[in-house]
């Protein structure tokens, strides 16, 4: 009987510790069976330690070029980076300029090895390679890590080709914004399938969470997992663990966090028949 696969993962690994904490503890109590490793993040050494003591979480690649740190030095990136290594925080000017300049151009190509580089010098297995709000799709950006991925043997790269209408069911609110980014990542997305298609790549059939990012809630879980269709599908979502210092920055993070731990969506993923997965699991 068929039945649909679900890879569910966890983004921003290695971004602090208060993520890092929610990842492990999702996985170890809950249903998260991947999570995307940010190399630049203030807490990558952290991270990595927590994955090889789990070796059955699947670690990606969360490729970050905007809104994050770089691996090379400020002064490599001039282009680029600050001087502390931050990346722009306006995801629509560092588009352009990552479209129109040639010297950006060349940064980002050497900096997008060098994430690759420092993934693999963790000696995890790379199970898959997504980007930090979806960079990766950039037109410039994509062909860049797709030799990275052919290079390295990586296999599976995200494409957030989410079904607005079947959102829409669920949660209407925001439609406005939701059917913008419909129109921009699909488009990017059909482009970004066929040169997948064309070097042997692949990504998940369905992927979820672009339109409720920091909304991924228990009753969101509850309500997609009886409309899930059977082919294979990725959850993705941002959960972080509530912070005494910071009890403001993590509320999103909190309540996402304990969707993954919730024992109802636990009972919802067994009665609707879900096998859940990892990419390496994947044929």
């Amino acid at each position: 009987m068929s039945a649909p696969v679900v890879i569910i993962n966890a983004d921003d690994f290695g971004a602090s510790t208060t993520v890092n904490q929610a990842v492990v503890r999702a996985y170890d109590e809950g249903v998260l069976t991947s999570c995307s490793l940010m190399v630049g993040g203030d807490a990558f050494q952290e991270a990595v330690m927590l994955a090889r003591a789990r070796p059955r979480l699947a670690v990606g690649l969360h490729l970050t070029l905007v809104c994050g740190k770089s691996v090379l030095p400020a002064d490599d990136l001039s282009h680029l980076v600050d001087s502390q290594r931050r990346f722009s925080s306006n995801p629509v000017a560092a588009g352009l300029r990552y479209f129109f300049d040639p010297q950006c151009r060349a940064e980002l190509q050497r900096e997008i090895r060098a994430q690759f580089e420092r993934f693999f010098e963790t000696g995890l297995p790379c199970s898959h390679v997504d980007g930090h709000l979806h960079f990766h799709l950039h037109p410039v950006v994509f062909p860049m890590l797709v030799a990275c991925a052919v290079e390295f043997g990586v296999r599976f790269v995200r494409l957030p080709r989410e079904r607005l209408w079947r959102n829409l069911t669920i949660r209407w609110q925001g439609w406005p914004t939701k059917t913008v980014y419909r129109l921009i990542f699909g488009w990017l997305s059909r482009g970004a399938a066929r040169r997948l298609a064309h070097h042997g790549l692949r990504s998940a059939d369905e992927i979820h969470g672009l339109y409720e990012t920091g909304r991924f809630t228990e009753d969101y879980w509850l309500a997609l997992l009886d409309r899930l269709s059977d082919v294979t599908h990725e959850i993705y979502c941002h959960p972080e663990a509530p912070s005494p210092t910071l009890p403001t920055y993590n509320a999103h993070g909190s309540k996402e966090l304990a969707a993954l731990l919730s024992p109802a969506v636990k009972a919802r993923l067994q009665q609707t028949n879900v096998r859940l997965a990892t990419y390496a699991d994947l044929p």
